[in-house]
């Protein structure tokens, strides 16, 4: 609770026993034998010091031009209760004013805290290393690529880079929110915002700071609640016309009936305030934007970053699920998943053939054969490596490798290696990257390299679907039968292979006008996965592995590239609408009654009193459910 928030408190807690005092005084009659004059002085004092600010922000409204807001509601109500001797309620009124403040003001503290945890991820410096040894401290914002710094233990990392000394483990909870510390060693890769938990590391920046995660998700932050959803612009519309409408209803209805001889002045004034007091939109104007607040805070104590409640919005109605296949399904690290020899070559000599052909390439396929190379020799120490054996090695644009073997020619490459050279062989038909293996001219086997699919990414994309989503739709580049396999495997339900970005974009554009009634989310992660990102009605992007321009591009990003994030961000959504929802129509309901019933003098002022600030605080408390998330219930029951 800030000073301002703690010297309100105080204030209204003093006033409050006051406030009791003088009721139970007026109760007993205490007043009745002092002049008017002397109950009008005991009650103002308290009013005055509960009510100050509230009178100082109406006239200093007013004279800027801006008059209906709710100061000037609160002023103008209790002016007209203390004109009609209403002491008590004027000020119970502004007390419960001043209380219902005090909650919003409290309510918004702790939403906007989910979220600005988020800025003590910001790094305060960083200890770069000089030529003699010695690090020191500088502003990260002046240290470039390339720079060598020193992370000690219970420091944030500031930039992101490379580790290229020490091992230790690093608490990523405030980027990806996994509570788990990873282990990181030399050669991997080290995220900003990351704290470095229990032994000394020595890191090279990869990026400036302004390009790190940490700038990058602090800039997402900021700009969030910028970007107002649909509910939010029509609640500011409606305000700023009921407000008004009601103020001028309240007038007349002060005015005509005792100049048409219907009520004498004392009654109408006295429906008039309540027409007023009641009128004051704070329960919508806040607990809307309040309720949008507090799932997006919810959201990024998830390790989701979602840019602006229209987003929010946009998810929640999302009905279908387009996902590229590589580096959102796939992890994009392709493997040697299967062996296939076609002469009495053994698996193992395939693949030393294969490996000291590719030994001088970098292509991820090619790596994908080394390392599986590598792997098995080190498991088993009794083969012979013949990898290094291979000599006169040349590379064949698009069709693969030639070497030689001793006098023996070798060939690694693709069907139209081996048929360019007039070798026989059986061309395989199953998913994956093909590679063939020759001898001189007799062909020996087939390695077939595959994609990993993530760890859970069936369940993900079921969560998903049991979270509302009707169709979940894979685009990829890559051909048709490796990707019917992994759609097979993770359960989805319509597959678009051999697409280029453009014809991406395409598709995405045709799914949006075939869904009119819902929303079309998309999940990416490249470059080339940008203007996807920007087409669909929500871009979903990979903050950990994903790219600078994809990242810019969505709409919301996964900090720690975990689909099954998506199924808790619509369930947060969804929540966070149906919040949102109630509110409006329960506050809209009292608010109309207790105008309809005051306009009749029905109603009295603690009705009033009820319309506005009990209605307010309710809302308000509702409004802070949808801060309520936890991992559990994202493992839990799925809730529509």
């Amino acid at each position: 609770m800030t000073k301002k928030m703690k010297k309100t408190r105080n204030r209204i807690i003093g006033v409050l026993i006051a406030f009791i005092v003088l009721l139970i005084a007026e109760h007993m009659g205490a007043f009745e034998a002092f002049p008017w004059y002397v109950s009008f002085v005991i009650f103002l004092i308290p009013y005055l010091v509960i009510g100050y600010d509230v009178l100082r922000k109406a006239f200093i409204n007013i004279s800027h031009g801006q008059v209906f807001n709710e100061n000037f509601l609160m002023m103008i109500a209790t002016f007209g209760a203390f004109a009609i001797s209403e002491y008590t309620e004027a000020l119970a009124v502004m007390l419960f004013y001043q209380i219902g403040e005090l909650f919003q003001s409290y309510a918004v503290g702790k939403s906007r805290a989910s979220i600005t945890e988020l800025m003590s991820i910001a790094p305060e410096y960083a200890n770069v290393i000089q030529d003699d040894g010695e690090a020191v401290e500088t502003d990260p914002e002046e240290v470039g690529i390339g720079t060598m710094l020193l992370i000690k233990p219970g420091e944030k990392i500031p930039i992101d880079g490379v580790v290229t000394e020490g091992e230790s483990f690093v608490d990523t909870s405030a980027i990806t929110g996994e509570s788990v510390p990873r282990r990181v060693s030399e050669g991997e890769e080290v995220i900003s915002g990351c704290v470095n938990k229990d032994s000394v590391l020595k890191i090279r920046t990869t990026k400036n700071y302004e390009d790190s995660t940490v700038s990058k998700i602090l800039e997402l932050v900021e700009n969030a609640s910028n970007k107002k959803s649909r509910m939010e612009n029509f609640i500011t519309r409606f305000a700023k016309y009921y407000t008004p409408v009601v103020t001028i209803g309240a007038v007349l209805l002060a005015v005509i009936p005792p100049l048409l001889g219907i009520m004498p002045f004392s009654d109408s004034i006295k429906r008039a305030c309540i027409f007023l007091i009641v009128s004051c939109p704070c329960a919508l104007v806040i607990s809307v934007p309040l309720g949008f607040f507090g799932g997006i805070g919810a959201s990024s104590k998830m390790g989701i970053l979602v840019k602006g409640s229209n987003y929010l919005e946009a998810i929640a109605e999302a009905s279908t699920l387009v996902l590229d296949k590589t580096g959102t399904i796939t992890k994009g690290e392709f493997k040697v998943s299967e062996i296939i020899p076609a002469a009495n070559l053994s698996k193992e000599e395939i693949v030393c053939l294969a490996a000291g052909a590719e030994k001088f390439s970098n292509h991820p396929i090619a790596r994908s054969v080394i390392e599986y190379h590598d792997e098995i020799h080190k498991n088993n120490s009794s083969l012979t490596d013949d990898k290094t054996e291979l000599t006169d090695i040349k590379e064949v644009p698009g069709h693969g490798i030639t070497a030689k073997l001793g006098a023996e020619d070798i060939y690694v490459g693709n069907a139209k290696l081996l048929k360019s050279n007039n070798i026989e062989f059986k061309e395989s038909d199953l998913p994956g990257t093909i590679i063939y293996v020759a001898k001189g001219k007799l062909f020996v086997g087939t390695i077939i390299i595959s994609d990993t699919i993530k760890e859970g990414a069936a369940e993900s994309i079921s969560k998903a679907k049991r979270a509302g989503v009707s169709q979940v739709i894979m685009l990829t580049g890559d051909n048709e039968d490796t990707a019917m396999v992994v759609a097979d495997k993770v359960g989805i339900d319509k597959v678009f292979a051999q697409l280029l970005p453009a014809d991406k974009v395409e598709r995405v554009e045709s799914l949006l006008d075939e869904n009119k009634n819902g929303k079309v989310a998309f999940v990416g992660d490249g470059i080339n996965d940008a203007p996807v990102l920007m087409r669909a009605d929500v871009g979903i992007a990979m903050g950990s592995m994903g790219s600078d321009a994809a990242i810019e591009a969505a709409d919301i990003v996964l900090m720690d590239d975990d689909i099954g994030k998506i199924s808790a961000v619509i369930q947060i959504a969804r929540k966070t609408l149906r919040i949102v929802k109630e509110n409006i129509v329960f506050a809209l309901f009292v608010k109309i009654l207790i105008l309809f019933l005051g306009a009749l003098g029905f109603a009295t002022m603690w009705m009033a009193v009820f319309g506005d600030v009990g209605v307010a605080v309710l809302a308000i408390l509702n409004s802070m459910r949808a801060m309520k998330w936890t991992k559990e219930d994202m493992n839990g029951k799925v809730r529509a």
